[in-house]
C-alpha cells in the first residue's frame, strides 16, 4: 500500500476507492482549519506538543496517544510549539468497515459509540505502540504476490486490536480531555445553544465578558475562533441529520443558520458538495 506524506491525499484516495489509506506525516502540511471529512479518522502521535480539538472537546497531544474522530465530528489541532510533529493517520472509509465487521465483532464500536463521558483518545502503552506501529509497517510493506491479501488482513488485524483497546477500557478513558472552567463553559452554552443565533457580542454578554477578551481566550485554549467552531459544529450535526433523511429545510434551521443561501454555502465550503448531494451519496 502507498504510504501518503499529504494527510489530503490520504483522505481523497480513502474516500475515493471506499476502502482505507494511511499518511506517515513527518513535515508540517499547511495547517487545515478546524474540519470536517466523510471518512473515519485513526490519529497516531508520534511526537507531542500539540492540542486537539475534538467537537466540544480538547486533548492535550503526547507520544503514543491515539484519537478516534467519525465522519461527523469537527476537529482541528492546534500547535503548542514549533517542533515537528510526526503522526500517522488512518483514513477509513464507513461503507469499508461495515463490510468487514460481523455480527458479534463491530469494528466501528469506538467511531459510533458516543456518550456524555466518551473519550477520542486512548494512551497506548509500549507493547500497544508497538503492536500498532508492527501492523502498520506490515501494511505498507506488502508487496508482490498476495500483498492485497496481506494489507486486507493486517489492517482487520489492527482495527480489532485497538478496538478491543476502547471496548476494554471506555469506562475509565473521560478524564483524558480537559479544558479551563470558564472555557468549557463557553463550549457547553454554544453546544446547548447551537440552533440559535448566537454571536461573539451575545457570548460575550452573556458572561460578562469583553467581545476581545473572550475571543482571545477562545483561540488561546482551542486554537481556533468562536466564529469558525460555532460553524464547524452546526456543520457537524447538519451532516448527521442529513444522513438520517432528514429535509434539508428542517435541518438548516435546527442547525442555527438563518437562511439557506448562508447554510448551503457554509456546507459546500467544509463538505465539498451541496447538501442535496450530501443527502443523495450518504443515503445510497
Amino acid at each position: 500500500m502507498k504510504e501518503f506524506t499529504s494527510c489530503k491525499e490520504s483522505i481523497n484516495n480513502c474516500i475515493e476507492n471506499k476502502y482505507f489509506s494511511i499518511a506517515h506525516l513527518h513535515t508540517e502540511e499547511e495547517t487545515m482549519s478546524i474540519h470536517i471529512h466523510d471518512c473515519y479518522e485513526v490519529y497516531y502521535s508520534i511526537s507531542g506538543g500539540k492540542q486537539f480539538l475534538i467537537d466540544n472537546k480538547l486533548y492535550d497531544i503526547n507520544p503514543g496517544d491515539l484519537f478516534v474522530i467519525n465522519q461527523f465530528e469537527s476537529h482541528y489541532v492546534s500547535q503548542i510549539n514549533k517542533m515537528i510533529h510526526e503522526r500517522i493517520v488512518i483514513s477509513i472509509h464507513p461503507d469499508f468497515l461495515k463490510a468487514i465487521s460481523s455480527n458479534k465483532t463491530d469494528l466501528s464500536y469506538c467511531f459510533t459509540h458516543r456518550d456524555e463521558n466518551f473519550s477520542h483518545k486512548i494512551q497506548l502503552n509500549k507493547e500497544q505502540q508497538n503492536r500498532f506501529i508492527y501492523f502498520i509497517n506490515k501494511i505498507i510493506s506488502a508487496d508482490g504476490f498476495g500483498a492485497d491479501m496481506i494489507e486486507y488482513s493486517s489492517f482487520i488485524e489492527l482495527i480489532t486490536n485497538f478496538t478491543k483497546i476502547f471496548v476494554d477500557n471506555k469506562d475509565s478513558l473521560s478524564s483524558y480531555y480537559k479544558y479551563n472552567n470558564q472555557i468549557q463553559e463557553i463550549i457547553r452554552y454554544i453546544n446547548d445553544n447551537v440552533s440559535e443565533n448566537i454571536t461573539v457580542k451575545h457570548l460575550a454578554d452573556h458572561f460578562f465578558l469583553s467581545e476581545s477578551y473572550i475571543c482571545r481566550i477562545f483561540k488561546l485554549a482551542t486554537g481556533t475562533t468562536i466564529n469558525k467552531y460555532i460553524t464547524a459544529r452546526r456543520i457537524s450535526i447538519a451532516k448527521a441529520l442529513l444522513s438520517n433523511a432528514l429535509s434539508i429545510n428542517d435541518v438548516y434551521i435546527q442547525c442555527g443558520f438563518n437562511d439557506y443561501s448562508n447554510f448551503l454555502k457554509a456546507f459546500k465550503k467544509a463538505v465539498g458538495v451541496s447538501p442535496k448531494k450530501y443527502s443523495t451519496f450518504s443515503l445510497n
